[in-house]
C-alpha cells in the first residue's frame, strides 16, 4: 500500500502516519528524517542539501524528490509506504508521480487530515517537545505527569521555534498558498480521501484503519479478477 498524508501542520499526520506504519507493516518516511539522515551519513545528496539548509533556504523540488525516491528504493519498502512532509506543492508532486512511474508504481491512495485552523494554532501553541529523547507531548491533551519534565527519560521539555503562534500563522498561510492545491490534483485523480481530525485520536485512527483496510480488499480483488 502506497500512501501519502496531507493536513495542517499539527493535524496530527505525524500520530496518524505512525499507527498506519505498524498496522499495516509499512515504514513511515518523513522528509525531515531522510534529510538529517542523508545529511549524518555524508551522502553526496545530503551534501548538496545541506549546502541549502545551512544557509536558510528551502531544499530544491528535483533534489528533494531524488532523496524521496532513493529512500523509496530501500527493502523495507516493498510492500507499501506513506509518505508524510512530501509532495508539498503540485510542482513536487508531478515528479514524484514521474518517478514513481518510472518503476511502474502508483500511489494508491492519498489522505487528508481536516482541521481548523483555530484548533492546529491551539494544538501547536501547547506543544512540547523532550529536548533529550524527542518525546512529544501536549500541556491539554497529553501532559507530561511532571511539569516541564519528560515522563520517558527526564529530560527538560521545551517549545519548538515554529510552534509559537505567530510562526503558526506564517506556517498555514504557507500551506494554503503550496500545499493545498494537492488537495484538488488528488481528488481529480481519484484518489484523495478526507478525514474530520477534530475528533480523539483513537477514533480518528479507527475510522482510517478501516477505510485502508477496505481499499487493500478491493485491490485484492481487482487484482485475481484481472489475472483470472
Amino acid at each position: 500500500m502506497r500512501l501519502v498524508i496531507l493536513g495542517l501542520p499539527g493535524s496530527g499526520k505525524g500520530t496518524q502516519s505512525t499507527r498506519i506504519s505498524k498496522r499495516f507493516g509499512i515504514p513511515q518516511i518523513s522528509t525531515g528524517d531522510i534529510l538529517r539522515q542523508a545529511v549524518k551519513e555524508g551522502q553526496d545528496l545530503g551534501r548538496k542539501a545541506r549546502r541549502y539548509m545551512e544557509q536558510g533556504q528551502l531544499v530544491p523540488d528535483a533534489l528533494m524528490a531524488e532523496l524521496v525516491i532513493l529512500r523509496l528504493q530501500a527493502k523495507d519498502c516493498q510492500r507499501g509506504f506513506i509518505l508524510d512532509g512530501f509532495p508539498r506543492t503540485i510542482a513536487q508532486a508531478k515528479t514524484l508521480d514521474g518517478l514513481l512511474k518510472e518503476k511502474n508504481i502508483a500511489l494508491d491512495a492519498v489522505l487528508r487530515l481536516q482541521v481548523s485552523a483555530e484548533s492546529v494554532i491551539q494544538r501547536l501553541s501547547h506543544r512540547r517537545l523532550c529536548s533529550r529523547c524527542g518525546a512529544d507531548y501536549n500541556l491539554l491533551s497529553n501532559p507530561p505527569k511532571e511539569e516541564g519534565r519528560c515522563d520517558r527519560c527526564g529530560g527538560s521539555l521545551r517549545q519548538r521555534e515554529d510552534d509559537q503562534a505567530k510562526t503558526v500563522a506564517r506556517r498555514l498561510q504557507v500551506y494554503q498558498r503550496q500545499t493545498k492545491p494537492l488537495e484538488t490534483y488528488y481528488r481529480d485523480r481519484g484518489i484523495l480521501l478526507v478525514f474530520e481530525a477534530e475528533r480523539g485520536v483513537e477514533e480518528v485512527s479507527a475510522e482510517i484503519i478501516d477505510t485502508l483496510k477496505s481499499l487493500a480488499c478491493a485491490e485484492l480483488v481487482k487484482d485475481s479478477t484481472s489475472s483470472g
